[in-house]
């Protein structure tokens, strides 16, 4: 397996070109998966080699009849010679290659399963632990469609190798082998030659129309990952009035699709017309050379029937291999991108000798010194450093950009620092398992998404083990119970994708509950409140300071009327902290904390003078 770097600060994961391995990499990359189960393996192998033997006993049978029965042609006692036990064994030999072809498709089946559900939890698993970098910038149309397509490689891949490939060899050995045993070597080398001329003529074919195929893949995805873009930002089509737009980028879409289907059709074509000329030539010689042998006395009329049948048994299956091998090739490629996306390097992995955290109250947070850069051309942080004591709050205003949100992303080790450090109960965050971490940090994100599952759903996904009660008081907590209850299924009110159907502030307050559920004595509020109203927000500011006392909290605010109680806010500009102090304290030193007050007052004057202008 290649080993992949890890990407450097500004890199976009999705762009690093991966070498696609070769097929044989990704086949031993395949084979423990199915290896686990090796039981059933070697089983399916036996029953395969059973169905081949009673398939190439059915001509052999076929010809003791046909040869039976020929001396006694036309004579009304010919059934009376025909021996019993051979038609008896003739049905019994049909049924035995169906039977244990079954049996191997049944004792495989539990084995295909197991390894498609393996492989799709590990790729799933992993793409949780990359890191939000990854997720910012994927297309999530995309990258579902080769999950989708990686997982039923592994079902074409199995299907196709061993129930067609090695099935169709073990055949073609028998039958040449039989060949040259009973008759010429004349009829194994026709034999030989056709086979070889077909399976050149259909790999090299496929391989040339392989190209049509991927462009055909490439196409379908984006096309897939452009309907899902637009239907995911619905409201913004509908916004400005962009359906129209958005049609005709679709049908473009779907017309280049459309191109390259066309020409693997056409190619497609050519392929099965060389493939049946090559088999048609392939049967005319041996059934020449049969009858040529009949006509001198050296072959029965069985002889050539059973010659017959063994070029019909052989060349149906062949009559897919252009399928089958283009089928493998595909599910390589397909299965190579699945596994492509778990051999990603995890931006942010757990170190080696990572410990998890263990706290007993609400712990100290400190930056120090910390420096950050999304992309190493533009600098966020600057050596950043201050502390939020435990069990105190600490709050951070400033104008977008400045860096506010960037804290909490660190905090929750989303990233990691370029320089400096985080440190939790005095433990640096590089050190400790990021689910221990998780587990004691709650937030409120300044954007809200839901799932698309009930209130109850996602109020629960703060604790998925809380009780109905348990969530319900987390819900009026953050005022939100009254709303819920008002519905007709109440709970059980389905919220849409990414909870479309809630308003902003509906939303918010799901958040918040979800948030006092988890319990956790680390909290961030990124501006937890910005969607509420005023009586709503002062309301849940309540429910919030009553549920921080005792917990270390972030604050991350706009509006400076509800952090005034904050132990300290610091004040930032272009990455760097320019003010800190308590309120009181800010005001009193008349800089550019005092200068945002005094302008957001006068806001707020200046909406309270116009409702009531409005409402004498």
């Amino acid at each position: 397996m290649r080993r992949h770097d890890s990407p450097k600060v500004g890199e976009n994961p999705n762009s690093v070109t991966d070498q696609p391995r070769s097929e044989r990499d990704t086949l031993t990359r395949l084979w423990p998966y199915l290896w686990a189960y090796k039981g059933r393996v070697m089983l399916a192998l036996a029953f395969m080699v059973g169905a081949k033997l009673a398939n190439v006993g059915v001509p052999l049978l076929l010809k003791d009849l046909v040869d039976t029965l020929a001396p006694k042609a036309g004579s009304t006692q010919a059934l009376l010679v025909v021996p019993v036990g051979l038609l008896v064994a003739y049905g019994l030999l049909r049924l035995s290659t169906a039977l244990f072809a079954e049996l191997r498709e049944l004792v495989f089946a539990k084995a295909t399963e197991g390894a498609a559900r393996r492989i799709s939890l590990e790729v799933f698993g992993h793409l949780h632990a990359l890191s939000l970098r990854f997720h910012l910038e994927r297309q999530t149309g995309g990258m579902t469609r080769d999950i989708e397509r990686g997982t039923r490689a592994v079902h074409s891949l199995i299907s196709y190798s061993l129930y067609s490939i090695i099935p169709t060899l073990i055949e073609v050995t028998l039958v040449l082998t039989l060949l040259a045993t009973r008759f010429d070597m004349v009829f194994a080398w026709i034999t030989l030659t056709a086979l070889v001329v077909y399976i050149t003529f259909t790999v090299t074919v496929t391989q040339w129309r392989t190209r049509f195929r991927r462009e055909m893949n490439e196409l379908d995805s984006k096309a897939h990952t452009r309907a899902v873009d637009s239907l995911i930002n619905y409201e913004t089509v509908k916004y400005f009035n962009n359906e129209a737009f958005e049609t005709r980028r679709y049908d473009e879409s779907l017309d280049r699709l459309r191109q390259a289907a066309l020409k693997s059709q056409r190619s497609l074509s050519l392929l099965n017309t060389g493939q049946q000329t090559i088999i048609a030539v392939g049967l005319i010689a041996m059934l020449w050379r049969a009858t040529e042998g009949v006509v001198a006395g050296r072959m029965t009329v069985g002889d050539l029937v059973m010659v017959n049948a063994f070029m019909i048994q052989l060349y149906i299956p062949l009559n897919f291999l252009g399928v089958i091998y283009r089928e493998i090739k595909q599910s390589l490629t397909d299965l190579d991108k699945m596994f492509t996306l778990m051999t990603r390097d995890r931006e942010v992995a757990d170190a080696p000798d990572a410990r998890p955290l263990l706290l007993k109250g609400a712990p100290s947070v400190r930056f120090d010194q910390v420096q950050f850069a999304y992309d190493s051309n533009r600098p966020i942080l600057h050596d950043l450093s201050f502390e939020i004591p435990a069990g105190q709050t600490v709050a951070v205003v400033g104008p977008s950009g400045s860096g506010k949100s960037t804290l909490a992303r660190l905090l929750y080790r989303f990233y990691d620092v370029q320089g400096g450090r985080i440190m939790v109960n005095g433990h640096d965050v590089r050190k400790l398992t990021q689910d221990s971490l998780r587990r004691h940090i709650g937030i409120v994100p300044q954007d809200t998404v839901l799932f698309n599952d009930t209130v109850a759903y996602n109020i629960a996904y703060g604790r998925p083990d809380a009780t109905h009660d348990e969530v319900v008081a987390a819900a009026q907590a953050a005022r939100i119970h009254d709303f819920i209850s008002g519905t007709p299924k109440g709970y059980e009110t389905m919220v849409g994708e990414r909870g479309l159907k809630l308003s902003g502030g509906e939303k918010q307050r799901v958040a918040i509950a979800r948030t006092l559920l988890k319990n956790p004595p680390v909290l961030v509020f990124d501006e937890a409140t910005s969607a509420l109203d005023s009586a709503n927000e002062r309301a849940i500011q309540a429910e919030l300071a009553a549920v921080a006392q005792g917990k270390t909290v972030l604050v991350i605010a706009h509006r400076l009327s509800t952090i005034v109680h904050a132990h300290e806010i610091l004040v930032m500009e272009r990455g760097r902290i320019i003010e800190r102090g308590t309120h009181p304290h800010l005001l009193m030193a008349n800089g550019r904390y005092a200068e945002m007050w005094r302008l957001q007052q006068a806001e707020q004057d200046g909406a309270v003078d116009r409702r009531e202008r409005t409402h004498p």
